[in-house]
């Protein structure tokens, strides 16, 4: 599984740690940027995630930003693209179980780093259930 990252400037650590870890986790990680905490426009980096997931160029996606919040809006305004800010474990596992997101965010300045791995895992450890959550899923892109 080819699994793309990007942050803003205030996502960076947060997205260099993430990436190490699913790395260390035996995947493929494409970084899309940005390569330092000089100040960049989260929209442009949600842009890229969303074009290379759609292109096929990553099956995933990560995103981190300060907080999350617009990167992920900016992300979901992609059709195809269901973007899910994980903040609890419980939402990790059913943004894939029931959402099917093919992209995972996080907040570099509002979480830490052991909630971040821990939410990683159980994200892609879940599958997607299908069915009546199935058709909702197609709702989102008509």
């Amino acid at each position: 599984m080819k699994i793309a990252i990007a942050s803003d400037h205030a996502g960076f650590e947060m997205k260099e740690f993430a990436k190490n870890f699913l790395q260390d986790s035996g995947y493929d990680v494409l970084d899309l940027g940005t390569n330092d905490c000089s100040s960049v426009d989260y929209p442009s980096f949600a842009n890229k995630m969303a074009e290379a997931i759609l292109g096929g160029k990553a099956d995933a996606g990560v995103l981190v930003c300060g907080t999350g919040i617009g990167i992920s809006i900016r992300a979901n305004r992609h059709k195809g693209i269901r973007a899910a800010l994980l903040y609890s474990d419980e939402v990790a596992e059913m943004a894939k179980k029931h959402n099917n997101a093919n992209v995972i965010v996080f907040g570099g300045r509002t979480m830490n780093k052991e909630d971040v791995a821990r939410r990683i895992k159980i994200f892609f450890a879940t599958e997607f259930e299908g069915g009546r959550h199935q058709k909702r899923i197609d709702m989102l892109d008509y």
